[in-house]
């Protein structure tokens, strides 16, 4: 990851994207693609089921691309269906093969227990960024369970070899889970298919997104596998089959949290479609969060409604369930009349950069004042002036630096492209919202 010492040496991007200013209240309607995390494991579910099964509506982005095509190595046939569905015909997974994880967490961290199953070796990679993210966890997890790993670089990262026997014994393991939620998941969504199941303990100070655990939990129990999670902090896999199905992939809830913010920053109202009643998707604390910092937020069916009147409140805010909203909450809280305090997100050190350091560089070259502390950060409002955001390949900075661009003239967004690791067309839709 990029650290607060690198920050100020990263070279601008030559793609540089004129964020637009609101010229008046919003009244918009945007339809936010699938949820990255749930398309990507219901893809991993897929592949491992005992039956084809259809995804309706999955997100067709750079992080499910590739983990489409990651699963494509190791022997899934995956075909394009009408309506842009997807349609997963399972196999054993195989070796060798080669995966790209580029900078996708969900690739990286899902697909090594995956690949542990072939009879073989399969190698991991990434993107430069990639190859700094943590991996450990998950690499001594599969060797406490009899796997061969062989790093190829800086330990606990990518590059590295799983090489399998053709199946995972199971057992009990502990892991330290504290850097990322994502190290329970990927092991316990390939654990139905070890010969002995698992049972994983989390013995890390912190648990963080918690919700995104929860759904990975809800997912094996909808597709009949028995996990027992009565525990605090411990998880049950029995070994048995996962029942291939058709699904439908909601909309990304965190993905739609730029949009449902541009109402305060710009007020009037923006409406997203497909909002589900109850989800498992940290995104769904979004509204109760916004309507804390001055919004009024209303489902309407399955429509939700937030309006804002351009006032914008700081609050003392713990996001250790939901971190990934913590870039956008950032942006709000810069545009804020009074400081915000973020906590429980000490974890976003880890992620496509160093978050917290990424955060306060931006705001503060905006003009912003932002101290980071041991696990958030301390953002006190100050007019901020025109500039380029920086967003180190991290697809959260952009989307950032869009939002904060609607009410700061001249603010620039440097490789606003990168949004199209998790939405394909983010110009597209924010410029439709604005017009």
């Amino acid at each position: 990851m990029t650290t607060p010492e690198t920050l100020d040496t990263v070279g601008l991007d030559e793609d540089v994207w004129d964020a637009p200013l609101a010229s008046g209240p919003l009244d918009a309607i945007v339809h936010v693609p699938g949820s990255k995390s749930l398309t990507n494991r219901y893809l991993v579910l897929a592949a491992l089921a005992d039956a084809p099964g259809r995804l309706a509506g999955a997100l067709r982005s750079r992080d499910t691309l590739l983990m489409a095509d990651a699963l494509r190595a190791l022997g899934t046939r995956i075909e394009d269906a009408p309506g842009g569905d997807w349609v997963v015909w399972p196999a054993s997974p195989h070796a060798p093969a080669t995966i790209s994880c580029g900078l996708a967490g969900t690739v990286m961290r899902f697909l090594p227990a995956v690949a542990a199953l072939a009879d073989g070796a399969v190698r991991f990679d990434g993107d430069a960024g990639a190859r700094r993210r943590p991996m450990g966890p998950v690499l001594d997890a599969l060797r406490i369970l009899d796997v061969h790993v062989e790093e190829h670089g800086v330990p606990g990262c990518l590059p590295f070899t799983v090489t399998g026997r053709g199946g995972v014994r199971g057992g009990h393991i502990d892991v330290d889970a504290s850097g990322s939620s994502q190290f329970v998941s990927g092991l316990l969504l390939a654990a139905a298919r070890f010969d002995h199941g698992l049972t994983l303990r989390h013995i890390g100070p912190t648990l963080p997104s918690l919700p995104h655990i929860d759904m990975t939990v809800q997912l094996l129990r909808s597709a009949g596998v028995e996990i027992d999670d009565s525990r605090p902090a411990i998880w049950q896999v029995t070994p048995g089959p996962i029942r291939g199905r058709d699904v439908r992939v909601e909309p990304d809830l965190s993905n739609a949290a730029p949009f449902l913010c541009a109402a305060l920053v710009a007020g009037g109202t923006v409406r997203v479609p497909g909002w589900p009643a109850e989800t498992t998707q940290p995104g769904g604390l979004l509204p109760d969060i916004l309507e804390r910092m001055g919004a009024t937020a209303a489902l309407e069916g399955d429509v939700l409604a937030v309006s804002g009147t351009g006032a914008i409140h700081g609050l003392d805010l713990d996001l250790h369930a939901a971190g990934e909203l913590a870039p956008t909450i950032a942006a709000l809280a810069a545009l804020a009349d009074s400081p915000t305090r973020l906590r429980g997100i000490a974890h976003l050190r880890g992620h496509e950069t160093d978050r917290l350091a990424a955060l306060a560089a931006e705001i503060t070259r905006l003009g912003g004042q932002v101290e980071e502390t041991s696990d958030g950060l301390v953002i006190t409002p100050r007019p901020l002036t025109s500039g380029t955001v920086r967003t180190y390949k991290d697809h959260r900075m952009a989307t950032a630096g869009a939002l904060i661009g609607l009410a700061v003239p001249g603010v620039r967004v440097e490789d606003v492209a990168t949004t199209a690791k998790t939405i394909p067309d983010f110009v597209g839709l924010w410029s439709g919202m604005l017009a």
